[in-house]
């Protein structure tokens, strides 16, 4: 499997000069921390630009490079978190360089919950100058991170691509299962992405709201965060099919403040194409890729999942869903030793081919995300 999959990226420079860049056979911690901080500073990263293409972190790289040695292509349940516990599984820089990532990480989601809530005001196509009110640091997003181990997608600075496909904190205590404190997400980029006439809209496959009884359900704790930063969705469409009274979904577990926006669809998707609980067809093509589209995917049925996530990497008409999705969710149920006593049956595939998956979609312009 060849992963040197970086091939090429685009900056839209105010002079409006064209930079194109190609990459290959670059291994090395140093070279990749380089090209994806440093770099894309000096080009004038998100002050006016367009962007195309993914550039892994170094230790994401590392190990997509390295799937076989580290043993996930087997289907036998292996260890995700012996990359965090044990330096001898890859080897003393990269160690290294994950716990340098996790001292950043924590940095940053302790910026995140401090940062007070904003209104986005109307948009400038130009200037863009709202967005300034979402920069987390005055150097700009990836100076949070002086590991250089984030990694870059068309919505901007994105977590690597890691086992346990979760937070790592889940490998030394079970409460991390469902914790949400390892997405990145560089809201100032997605800002840019912006137009005064751009629609923020939010489908949620796999919607329960009852499921996660004694915790905040992950879906509105990730709305609330949007909400934070100044990303108010105007229409959220909830697929669940699980049957729930709507007095209970409207009464009790639906907070207030989305009932003008929420579209409670109590009923399973499809993953067949042109059908239209086929929310790929039926929903994500009446928008445009000038819209903002964020999209969940978590309803535990791998033969529905799979086709659903086949049909994003494809494309769909004309490529159009590579061009109209800014943030894609995706919980995986793939064979991964500490999580098979919570998908059980459910598990199907392996690591290696979950990985190389969310990569491909990041490098189609899709930024993926691994879902708890």
């Amino acid at each position: 499997m060849n992963m040197n999959i970086v091939k090429k990226w685009r900056f839209i420079l105010p002079s409006t000069v064209i930079v194109l860049i190609a990459l290959s056979n670059l291994s090395g911690p140093e070279d990749w921390s380089e090209i994806n901080q440093r770099d894309a500073q000096e080009v004038g990263y998100w002050s006016t630009k367009e962007y195309e293409g993914y550039i892994p972190s170094n230790v994401e790289k590392y190990i997509l490079d390295h799937l076989v040695e580290l043993g996930y292509i087997s289907e036998n349940n292996p260890k995700g978190c012996t990359i965090w516990k044990d330096p001898s599984a890859t080897n003393l820089d990269i160690h290294k360089s994950i716990h340098s990532y996790s001292t950043d990480l924590d940095n940053y989601i302790d910026t995140i919950k401090k940062f007070q809530p904003v209104t986005l005001e109307l948009i400038d196509e130009e200037t863009h100058t709202a967005c300034d009110a979402l920069k987390l640091h005055p150097d700009g997003m990836s100076a949070m991170f002086p590991s250089g181990q984030l990694s870059l997608s068309s919505s901007g600075w994105v977590e690597p691509l890691y086992p346990p496909l979760r937070s790592h904190k889940f490998c030394y205590e079970n409460r991390h299962v469902m914790s949400l404190d390892y997405l990145v997400h560089d809201f100032e980029a997605m800002c840019h992405k912006l137009k005064p006439t751009s629609k923020k809209i939010f489908v949620d496959m796999g919607a329960s709201l009852s499921f996660h009884a004694s915790q905040q359900p992950p879906a509105l704790e990730l709305l609330n965060l949007y909400e934070k930063f100044g990303f108010h969705f105007d229409h959220i469409y909830a697929f669940e099919i699980t049957f729930t009274e709507p007095k209970s979904v409207f009464e009790q577990l639906l907070p207030e403040k989305y009932f003008a926006s929420y579209h409670w669809i109590n009923t399973g998707v499809s993953h067949i194409r042109g059908h239209k609980m086929n929310p790929l067809h039926s929903i994500l093509e009446k928008f445009s890729e000038d819209d903002f589209i964020v999209v969940k995917l978590d309803i535990d049925t791998s033969s529905i999942e799979v086709p659903l996530v086949e049909q994003l990497l494809e494309g769909g008409p004309d490529g159009m869903y590579h061009k109209l999705i800014d943030q894609f969710y995706f919980e995986h149920h793939v064979h991964l030793g500490e999580l098979a006593k919570y998908w059980g049956r459910s598990m199907n595939g392996s690591l290696a081919q979950s990985l190389d998956i969310f990569s491909s979609l990041r490098n189609k312009g899709i930024p993926a995300h691994y879902w708890p």
